[in-house]
C-alpha cells in the first residue's frame, strides 16, 4: 500500500463517520460498527514502513476519533462547555494514543499475530478509563449494543468489555479479508471470510439461545414500585433562588397521589428531587421532612427512595471535598445523595460515588488543591463533592441498590451492589441538563446493559425524560416521554440468582492488563535482542 495524504484523510473521515452513525441515537445503524475500525487498520499498515509514520497515524486517528466524540456526545456542551471540551479533547487524545501504541507494538514485534494485540491494548484503555479522575466511559465500545439487547445476552458473563472484544475481533477479520481479497488478490472465499462470518454469527446465536420464549417467575416475590417524573427545569426552577424543598416536594407528592395505593411497596423519585442542600443530621427537624412524613402516612405501607443535595459537618478534614469554615472552625462536605425513608426505622443516606469530572469533581485536585478554584458551579454546589468510598445498598425487607445518574454506566460498580444482595436496581437521574438531545436517550438505554449483566430488573426515575423499567433481559417494560410530568406503577420480581459477571465484575479488564504487560515484556526483549545482533 502507498496511500496519498488525501486518501489517508478519507480513511480517517470514513472511520469517524462509521463510528458516529452506528452509536445509539446518533444514527443507531449498529452493524456499521463492525467496519468502523477497518479504515484505521489500513492506515496503520500503510504507515508502518514510512518515516514519521507514527506521527502521521496519530494525526489521522485524532481526526477520526474527534469526529467520533463530537458526533456522538456533542450534547455535553448543552450543560457544560468546559466539561464538553475536556471530554472531547482528552478522550480523543486517549483513543489516539491507544491506537498509536497498538501500531508501535505491531511494528516492533512483527509477528503474524501482532494485529491481535489491539484487543488487550484497547480493552486495557477502556478499563483504565473507568478508574481515574478523568473517567469518561460513555463511549466504551460495548455500549454500542445498548439498543440491540437481543444481540448481547451473553453480557451476563462478560459485561460490556465482551461487546468491545466482539467489535474489535470482527473489525480485524474484516480488515484481513478485505486486504486478502482486494490487495493480495486471493480467493473470495478464504479463511478470513470464514473468520469474519463465525465471529459475527456465533455471538448472535449464543445470545438468541439465552432469550426466553416465555418468562416465568415461579416462586419469586414481587415488589410494587411507583415511579415519579416531576419534570422540573434544572436551569430555571430546580436550583433557582427563592425555591424551597417544600415547593418541589409538593409537586412530587401531587404526582405520586395519582398512582400510589395500598399495594405499593416503594415510591422512587429522581436525583436531587430535594434540591436545596441540608445537613443530614438535622433532617428530621426540617419542615420539608414533616411534609414527607405527613404524605407517607397517606400511602399505607409504601417507603420512599429519592435524590437529595446534602451536607455533612466534620471537626477535621475528611477528604479532598472538605471545605473549612474559619469562623466556626469546622469542615463541611456536599454530596449528591440518595435518601431512603423506610416505614419503620430511621431514614438513611448513601452518597454518590462516581462523580462527573469537571462538574461534580475537579480532576486531580487531591494532588493540586488549587484546581478547586476552577470549579464549575452546577446544581447549587461548587468544587468537588464528597463520595462513598465503596458501593453501598439500602437494607430493609428487601435490599435496594441506589444508582445515581453517572454511576449507571459503571458495570463493575453495580455488580458490587448486587454482590451485597441487591434484588433489583434503581437508577435516579436528572437528564434535563442536556436538552432534547441524544444524551438522555443514550443514558436511558445504558440501563439495559446493567440489567443483562446482573440479571436484575432496573427501575429508573428521571427528573425529566426518560423514566422507565427494564426486565432482566434488558427489554423495556415501561418508558416515559421527554419533558412531561409523569407517574406510573409497575410490579417487578425480586431475583436472587447471581450472574457470572455479578460475581466476578470486570475480570476481562484485569486479564487484558496482564496480557498487555506480557506483550510489553515480549516487545522489550525483542528490541534488546535485535540490538545485540
Amino acid at each position: 500500500m502507498n496511500l496519498t495524504r488525501a486518501q489517508r484523510y478519507l480513511l480517517s473521515l470514513c472511520s469517524g463517520i462509521l463510528l458516529s452513525i452506528s452509536f445509539p441515537f446518533t444514527g443507531s445503524i449498529t452493524p456499521l460498527v463492525f467496519i468502523g475500525f477497518v479504515p484505521l487498520l489500513f492506515l496503520s499498515e500503510d504507515l508502518e514502513v514510512k518515516p514519521k509514520g507514527g506521527w502521521y497515524l496519530f494525526v489521522h486517528t485524532y481526526f477520526a476519533f474527534l469526529m467520533f466524540n463530537l458526533g456522538t456526545t456533542w450534547w455535553v456542551a448543552n450543560s457544560s462547555f468546559v466539561g464538553a471540551l475536556l471530554a472531547f479533547v482528552v478522550n480523543t487524545l486517549l483513543m489516539s494514543l491507544t491506537f498509536l501504541l497498538f501500531h508501535l507494538v505491531k511494528k516492533t514485534i512483527r509477528t503474524t499475530w501482532a494485529i491481535w494485540t489491539l484487543l488487550p491494548i484497547w480493552i486495557s484503555f477502556e478499563y483504565f478509563h473507568l478508574n481515574w479522575d478523568l473517567s469518561w466511559p460513555w463511549l466504551t465500545l460495548g455500549n454500542f449494543f445498548s439498543i440491540r439487547t437481543s444481540w448481547i445476552q451473553w453480557y451476563e458473563y462478560t459485561g460490556v468489555f465482551g461487546g468491545s472484544i466482539w467489535i474489535l475481533v470482527v473489525n480485524i477479520f474484516m480488515f484481513l479479508w478485505i486486504r486478502s481479497r482486494w490487495i493480495k488478490k486471493e480467493k473470495l472465499w478464504n479463511k478470513w471470510l470464514l473468520g469474519t462470518s463465525f465471529s459475527l454469527i456465533i455471538p448472535l446465536l449464543i445470545s438468541f439461545l439465552h432469550l426466553p420464549l416465555l418468562t416465568f417467575y415461579k416462586g419469586a416475590d414481587f415488589y410494587h414500585v411507583a415511579v415519579v417524573q416531576p419534570n422540573i427545569d434544572p436551569y430555571n426552577e430546580k436550583f433557582a433562588l427563592g425555591t424551597s424543598n417544600e415547593q418541589q416536594l409538593q409537586r412530587f407528592f401531587t404526582l405520586a397521589k395519582t398512582i400510589v395505593d395500598s399495594t405499593t411497596d416503594l415510591v422512587v423519585g429522581p436525583e436531587t428531587a430535594i434540591s436545596q442542600g441540608f445537613i443530614e443530621s438535622r433532617l428530621q427537624g426540617l419542615p420539608f421532612y414533616t411534609l414527607i412524613q405527613s404524605e407517607m402516612k397517606k400511602w399505607g405501607s409504601a417507603e420512599l427512595l429519592i435524590g437529595a443535595s446534602t451536607v455533612e459537618l466534620f471537626d477535621t478534614k475528611h477528604s479532598r471535598a472538605s471545605v473549612y469554615i474559619p469562623g466556626q472552625r469546622i469542615f463541611y462536605e456536599c454530596y449528591n445523595s440518595t435518601l431512603y425513608v423506610p416505614k419503620k426505622g430511621e431514614p438513611s443516606f448513601i452518597h454518590k460515588s462516581k462523580l462527573v469530572p469537571g462538574v461534580e469533581m475537579i480532576p486531580f485536585s487531591n494532588i493540586f488543591p488549587f484546581l478547586e478554584e476552577l470549579a464549575i458551579e452546577n446544581g447549587g454546589t461548587s468544587g468537588t463533592l464528597g463520595i462513598e468510598k465503596s458501593p453501598k445498598v439500602f437494607k430493609s425487607d428487601t435490599i435496594i441498590a441506589p444508582i445515581v445518574c453517572y454511576e449507571s454506566i459503571y458495570g463493575d460498580f453495580i455488580s458490587k451492589q448486587v454482590k451485597q444482595g441487591a434484588r433489583f436496581l434503581t437508577v435516579i437521574t436528572n437528564d434535563g441538563w442536556w436538552g432534547d438531545s441524544p444524551g438522555y436517550k443514550q443514558h436511558f438505554s445504558f440501563s439495559s446493559l446493567r440489567a443483562i449483566e446482573n440479571r436484575r430488573w432496573v427501575v429508573r426515575s428521571a427528573n425529566t425524560g426518560k423514566s422507565g423499567v427494564f426486565n432482566e433481559f434488558g427489554q423495556i417494560q415501561k418508558e416515559t416521554k421527554y419533558w412531561e410530568d409523569a407517574a406510573f406503577k409497575h410490579s417487578i420480581p425480586l431475583l436472587n440468582t447471581m450472574s457470572f459477571y455479578s460475581k466476578h465484575g470486570d475480570y476481562i479488564g484485569d486479564l487484558s492488563v496482564l496480557l498487555l504487560t506480557l506483550i510489553a515484556i515480549f516487545a522489550i526483549v525483542k528490541v534488546i535482542l535485535s540490538k545485540k545482533k
